[in-house]
């Protein structure tokens, strides 16, 4: 069928044929092309223009197309929609091509493989991901891969569980990654896996053997086993790998230089944070997935970067705590030195004259790099010295180990340096193609092709000069375009004077051009040293590339440690700057936080109240009541946040702390719809008190806010008191749970390692004042009225709130009579929990009772009354 094509449309429809489903950019000249159905799609995405010209097989060719020099805006905005693109090229040479010039795709840009700074966010990760599965009887491994492109950063992890509980550990894995794109295989079973912004990709399935995947990683790492990486025992991974080289290697057209080490996460290497937890504490984006001054997160208060390798860096750092308390310490230590030294200013200002190391090093290693990227670079390379000095002053007198190793990384590479100084002009252009890039001195050659060009100026002068002499026309002039090259203009009114040698090149309104046998001569010889020397420019910067290929290792050595020292200045000038205390990391099973702050509240307010929190092993969980507004959820979640920022490794908001083992931190706060997912704000605050229930151990934070509260006043009550006691008995995890069932803070009555904590507020008249103070024992009312009022509520209805309110309380025949029967059917040793028709009577007597102390005979007409009793005998025949 193709050859009912013309000769463009069959190369096309051949190279499209090999991208289905991947936008094919056609280059033509000036333009990238695009056509048919991507046409239409990109027209519509973009906002471009439709266009049809021609036709092909007797049906008019759709066309849309955008500019080859703002390509990026485009593309940009493309894989933020999730899709791909194919590059395709000329390739061939106009001049000599009978047909069509020979095109070919010389890249696909995915969402998973980008290494351009115009289309990466300068200070997040966008990982590529290959997930695969295999099973067993009834129990599933699962393997994951995943490769930052753009830092050649490549990393493992293989998990087991059964067929039921794979997916949660899985979806909880690519929270915590959050890849831009993600590789399964041909059917995979996978697709309905919700990965936050992933696209997903398909891939065939024998991509993911096993025995094919380890022999990728052995060549790509240069070695002969896996076993120095702790990866020989995995299959399942190492399938996944395979896959994952294939496609990266497949989308840049050439090999990955760059992805030199590999990674083995364990499963319980960091402190396990679900998504749940890390939307609660707003540790990158704000419940409201914002990320703006305007709506400060964790990372935006501590992110005082002068690079982007840095920002990065503290990213990861606040997602990826490391149980191991040895990391941290480390890295307290070296915030310590940095503090006594009082560096951070200095550090900071040379720290933002270096520029994204990293990813420059990656596009080095692609032959991406452009001119201005190994400008950069040499001015990085050039800050070395004086960062080793500021770092060598700070560590003289500490025991700071990870100073000492940034401090051996910062040895500067001569020969690179050398190379990019001999090799880069000072001020290069933004493009090879535009000549400038090479520095005089680096290439003879090249000079010498220069000043041919460069002297035309001069040769021009002098001969406008003699040829107004020799002519007698005063008024000469000697010039160059583009389009014309070199000419000789005259007036139509001193034409006359022409001589007989002059050859007219051009006819304007006013004015003859003219060329002659010497200008010509030179023209040609001009023309030719400026062509010669962009095509000699364009060699000796491939060769320039070349030769910083053997320095890749040692560069992603350098970034690694320049962000690094980024992250530990900007976490010690936070310090500094708002009285930041180190925390003690201990062996034993303990949080203690002295006079704690909110480390993003503290800074939003005019005066933060400071509260203490002790938990140990006598005292395992904190009930907290008190008014809404009261500061509950601050205090909770600054309790969780101090407790994660010394894992982190940096100093915490308090006068004094000392934080256990730790190995999870759960946060059940808040609730919403789930609509997409078909679960109610309850069924959503249900899963997520089962997902601790099931997880939490006794070296885990949990954080319980108001559970319960999305149904009924006795299921509420009931599964409040349940999960409370199922905490403190079984879970034995170190706990505050916040409550308005005032029933619940009987609790330390029945079991010693619970305490009652109140937030306090005063009461004046009919309005309150929050006093954010945490104080030992109950709060004594819940003062729901007063908050409502003060949102705007009308006097009318709290009036009539307040009425009906006093006559609950004035016809209750005891405080809680039904929370009595419950409890004691919970706690007392005689009533067996295995008797669940027990439970059941009691809970129905509880029912019954409460049903009745809201019944008021007196009050009500007979209709009412009928109406009541049908309720009584329902709750009496309920099982």
């Amino acid at each position: 069928m193709l050859e009912k094509h013309t000769p463009m449309m069959q190369q096309y429809l051949r190279i499209k044929a090999d991208y289905p489903n991947t936008l094919v950019f056609y280059r033509m000249g000036d333009f990238y092309e695009l056509f048919f159905d991507d046409a239409e799609r990109s027209a519509r995405m973009l906002g471009i223009t439709l266009t049809q010209r021609g036709s092909s097989n007797g049906n008019p060719i759709k066309m849309a197309g955008v500019p080859f020099h703002s390509v990026d805006q485009y593309l940009a905005k493309l894989i933020k929609l999730g899709e791909s693109v194919a590059i395709c090229e000329q390739i061939g040479d106009p001049a000599t091509s009978k047909g069509p010039v020979e095109r070919k795709v010389v890249r696909v840009i995915t969402p998973g493989t980008l290494t351009d700074s115009d289309l990466l966010p300068e200070k997040s990760e966008r990982p590529l991901l290959a997930v695969f599965t295999q099973s067993q009887r009834k129990t599933v491994t699962v393997g994951l891969a995943w490769l930052s492109m753009a830092s050649g950063a490549l990393k493992l992890m293989e998990f087991a569980g059964d067929s039921r509980a794979f997916e949660t550990r899985l979806k909880q894995e690519l929270e915590r990654i959050a890849p831009a794109e993600i590789l399964l295989a041909d059917q995979a079973e996978l697709m309905h896996l919700q990965s936050g912004s992933g696209k997903f990709t398909s891939v065939p399935a024998w991509h993911f053997d096993a025995a094919s995947g380890k022999k990728a990683l052995q060549d790509q790492l240069g070695v002969s086993t896996l076993t120095g990486f702790g990866a020989e025992h995995f299959s399942a991974a190492v399938g996944a790998a395979g896959a994952l080289l294939r496609y990266a290697q497949s989308t840049q057209g050439k090999g990955l230089q760059h992805v030199r080490t590999l990674a083995v996460e364990a499963e319980n290497e960091y402190i396990g944070l679900d998504a749940a937890t890390r939307r609660n504490l707003e540790l990158t984006e704000t419940l409201r997935g914002q990320d703006d001054s305007s709506s400060p997160t964790l990372f935006s208060m501590l992110d005082h970067c002068r690079t982007a390798m840095g920002s990065r860096m503290l990213r990861h750092w606040l997602h990826h705590a490391r149980r191991d308390q040895d990391v941290a310490r480390s890295r307290h230590a070296a915030i310590n030195a940095l503090m006594r030294a009082d560096a951070s200013s200095g550090l900071s200002a040379t720290l933002a004259a270096v520029p994204d190391v990293e990813r420059i090093t990656t596009r080095v290693a692609l032959f991406t790099a452009r001119p201005r990227d190994l400008a950069g670079l040499r001015s990085g390379l050039q800050q070395l010295p004086s960062l080793r000095a500021y770092v060598a002053m700070c560590n003289r007198d500490a025991d700071a180990p990870l100073l000492q190793n940034i401090h051996e990384a910062f040895a500067t590479p001569a020969e690179c340096l050398d190379l990019l100084e001999r090799g880069i002009a000072l001020e290069p252009a933004a493009l090879v193609r535009d000549g400038g890039v090479i520095a005089r001195g680096y290439d003879g050659e090249l000079d010498e092709l220069r000043a041919l060009s460069e002297n035309a100026g001069q040769f021009l002068v002098d001969l406008e000069t003699r040829e107004r002499t020799r002519t007698g026309i005063s008024n000469l002039r000697v010039e160059y375009n583009k389009v014309h090259g070199f000419y000789i203009e005259v007036t139509h009114g001193q034409t006359d004077k022409v001589p007989d040698d002059y050859r007219r090149r051009q006819t304007l309104k006013n004015a003859e051009r003219y060329i002659t046998p010497e200008l010509k001569a030179f023209e040609d010889k001009a023309l030719s040293a400026q062509e010669r020397a962009l095509g000699r420019e364009k060699f000796l910067y491939e060769q320039l590339l070349a030769s910083l290929t053997p320095f890749i290792g040692v560069l992603q050595t350098i970034a690694q440690a320049l962000a690094q020292l980024d992250t530990l200045v900007a976490l010690a000038d936070h310090a500094m700057r708002n009285n930041w205390c180190a925390p003690q990391l201990v062996t034993e099973p303990r949080i203690f936080i002295e006079q704690g702050r909110h480390p993003v509240v503290e800074n939003q307010i005019e005066r933060f109240i400071a509260n203490d929190c002790e938990l140990g092993n006598e005292r395992k969980l904190l009930l907290i009541t008190g008014p809404n507004m009261g500061g509950k959820s601050t205090f909770m979640r600054q309790v969780a946040l101090i407790t994660l920022l010394a894992y982190v490794g940096s100093f915490v908001p308090a006068t004094q702390a000392a934080i256990g083992p730790i190995d999870r931190i759960f946060t059940r706060i808040g609730a919403a719809d789930d609509l997409a997912g078909g679960r109610s704000t309850f069924m959503v605050e249900m899963t997520e008190s089962a997902a601790i229930l099931n997880n939490a151990t006794e070296h885990s934070l949990v954080l319980m806010d108001e559970v319960g509260r999305g149904t009924s006043t006795f299921d509420g009550l009931a599964l409040a008191w349940a999960i409370a006691r199922h905490l403190i008995e079984t879970s034995r995890s170190f706990t505050l749970f916040a409550t308005h069932y005032f029933e619940l803070t009987q609790l330390p009555e029945s079991y010693p390692t619970a305490a009652n904590v109140h937030l306090s507020a005063v009461e004046h008249k009919d309005s309150i004042v929050f006093l954010h103070a945490v104080q030992a024992g109950p709060a004594s009312q819940s003062y729901g009225l007063q908050v409502a009022q003060l949102a705007g509520v009308p006097q009318s209805v709290i009036k009539a709130a307040r009425k009906h309110l006093a006559a609950l309380e004035a016809h209750s025949i005891q405080p809680t009579p039904q929370f009595d029967l419950f409890a004691q059917s919970m706690t007392d040793p005689g009533l067996p929990e295995e008797d669940e028709e027990e439970a059941a009577q009691s809970t129905t007597a509880a029912a019954l009772l409460a049903a009745l102390a809201d019944t008021d005979p007196d009050a009500m007409s007979p209709r009412e009354a009928l109406d009541a009793l049908y309720r009584l005998k329902n709750l009496a025949a309920a099982k």
